[in-house]
């Protein structure tokens, strides 16, 4: 599988971490089939076997010895095939695991030994590519820049006055990974289109707005309203009032920026899959106007 990426933002912080579903029951599958060699290419890694005491992988978790390779590879044994199919058109496929997820039962549902596949085709086979699964494959691949959010106060919020909290239009772009399975004619294009960030003040002693803390996106790419002079006692658009201070120890204000994905592929094949969110914390010292009564 080769994976390019665009997009991104120009003014963000460098990628820092991948996309996390907000569908808990949703994953990019656990293993497909890719082409994996020629038939010269077999030939040439199989002769290299011989007489080393090393073994080959025939799927993720299984490994021959040079005997077996040759029987089954060389002299068709075990319904297997004929000098390695040279001369024909096509390729040697082998199943994939989606690193990290190795030892994941669903890994085993790929358990085909390393087979043929003519030239121009996929395998009839319940995890062959296609382009939902290349683009969910690409899902797990995007990576999404760590954006601070602009704050006003910037680091000292004050009891019961409000925070104003917004990203400027361009803080933020979408974000596009294309995964594309050479010898295949198979690609898919995922995009993450930022759509909302949601506020978690870091303590129950506060109030966000809007109250839900989900700040929707502006039109013009934007969210929340920048702070102005005299805005002090106007409430925010999207912000928080802190109605407690934090006593010496911040508050740690949660910043989760909603990304809807959709996708497009080969044939013609697009769609939607659930949507992302991605994480950062900054901390909040919250403090309490001090008045001298006399």
């Amino acid at each position: 599988m080769v994976i390019t990426r665009s997009g991104g933002s120009g003014t963000a912080k460098p990628s820092t971490g991948t996309l996390a579903s907000v569908d808990p029951n949703w994953e990019p599958p656990a293993c497909w089939y890719e082409p994996v060699l020629t038939p010269a290419q077999l030939k040439a890694g199989v002769e290299e076997l011989e007489g080393a005491d090393t073994l080959a992988p025939v799927n993720s978790h299984l490994f021959w010895a040079h005997e077996l390779l040759v029987n089954y590879y060389d002299k068709g044994q075990e319904g297997g095939y004929k000098n390695y199919n040279l001369g024909k058109d096509g390729m040697f496929w082998r199943d994939v695991v989606r690193a990290g997820h190795e030892d994941d039962l669903a890994a085993w549902d790929c358990s085909e030994i390393m087979f043929w596949q003519g030239a121009g085709t996929v395998p009839d086979n319940p995890n062959a590519p296609t382009p939902k699964v290349l683009a969910s494959y690409a899902y797990d691949k995007i990576e999404v820049p760590q954006t601070e959010i602009e704050l006003k106060p910037a680091a000292n919020s004050t009891v019961n006055l409000p925070t104003w909290v917004w990203l400027d239009k361009g803080t933020f772009n979408e974000v596009r990974v294309r995964a594309t399975l050479p010898n295949t004619g198979l690609w898919a294009e995922t995009t993450a289109k930022p759509v909302a960030l949601h506020l978690e003040p870091g303590t129950e002693d506060a109030e966000t707005y809007p109250a839900s803390g989900d700040c929707e996106i502006n039109d013009n790419g934007s969210i929340g309203t920048p702070y102005t002079e005299g805005d002090a006692s106007k409430t925010p658009s999207c912000g928080i009032t802190y109605l407690r201070a934090s006593s010496g120890q911040p508050y740690e204000l949660k910043a989760s920026i909603t990304r809807a994905i959709s996708w497009e592929g080969s044939g013609g094949a697009q769609g939607d899959l659930p949507d992302g969110t991605f994480e950062t914390t900054q901390d909040m010292t919250v403090q309490e106007i001090q008045s001298v009564n006399r």
